[in-house]
């Protein structure tokens, strides 16, 4: 399958990483839109400025946030928070996520998205933060619910709830991760039907694919691999509730492939989302 070969409803899109960033610009495939890690581009000039405004004058662009740390007890980093407002200001992204989870306290930084007990003291504390994030930027955000290896006694409810409650309350919207609901269902013994029917579906404004990884006894959110056909069936289940306006992201953020199989895998997305038995020739 060549790049002109792929044709992609506007709704469907890729995560952009370094390393495809020329194959995108070189034979602009017939994708939707983009999506960045914003911490990557929070460069006011110089050549990453360059290079994202030339991304931006071919895509639509979404930046997708791994900093914020909406669940720290610190609070906000406000300087963080002001790179990331000029960076909304420059390109004027399409929609702008970030995670449910913490990865900072006392001024050290986690390399990962560590996760929060499912109480009304998280919530209360997530809510304030995303308010001020959208007061601060003028805009909604979305949250996406992330992996999981752990649970807390302190929970107090499902992880559905805990998310049903978050948006309710923030006025934000969501980002759903297909391969973080079934990861998770596999490790803590869940249903992913069970959560995915409980999600507030009118708020979803996006989806998440991405491939895991079986470590042991658990599976690991890796985005590493190709989609499974489990995180597949959960993604063409969702589509019955699914927004019309929503937006499809496959995401693949280690051992990247060459550029086409990136797009292979969005042609498939591409296909369920039009309601097309997907088929390998």
């Amino acid at each position: 399958m060549t790049n002109q070969a792929i044709i992609c409803d506007h709704r469907i899109g890729i995560g952009l990483r370094s390393p495809h960033i020329q194959d995108l610009l070189c034979t602009q495939p017939n994708i939707g839109w983009v999506e960045v890690h914003s911490e990557n581009w929070m460069c006011d000039q110089g050549p990453i400025a360059e290079r994202l405004q030339e991304i931006c004058e071919k895509y639509p662009l979404s930046l997708h946030g791994v900093g914020l740390s909406l669940g720290s007890a610190d609070g906000l980093n406000h300087h963080h928070l002001s790179k990331l407002t000029k960076l909304i200001e420059r390109t004027q992204p399409i929609l702008i996520s970030e995670h449910l989870s913490w990865g900072s306290i006392s001024g050290k930084h986690s390399n990962d998205l560590l996760p929060l007990p499912f109480n009304q003291q998280a919530i209360e504390l997530l809510v304030k933060h995303i308010d001020q994030v959208q007061q601060v930027i003028g805009r909604t955000i979305l949250i996406e619910n992330i992996s999981s290896y752990c649970s807390f006694n302190e929970s107090t409810m499902p992880e559905w709830e805990f998310i049903q409650n978050i948006v309710e309350k923030a006025n934000c919207g969501l980002l759903l991760d297909i391969n973080n609901v079934y990861v998770n269902a596999q490790n803590h013994g869940f249903s992913a039907q069970e959560y995915l029917s409980n999600i507030p579906w009118a708020k979803v404004a996006e989806i998440h694919l991405a491939g895991f990884e079986e470590e042991g006894t658990i599976l690991v959110d890796t985005h590493g691999r190709p989609i499974q056909e489990p995180v597949w069936d959960l993604y063409i289940e969702s589509l019955r509730n699914l927004p019309s306006s929503a937006r499809t992201l496959i995401e693949w953020d280690s051992n990247l492939p060459p550029f086409e199989h990136l797009l292979i895998e969005a042609q498939k997305a591409n296909f369920y989302l039009q309601g097309i038995n997907y088929v390998v020739a």
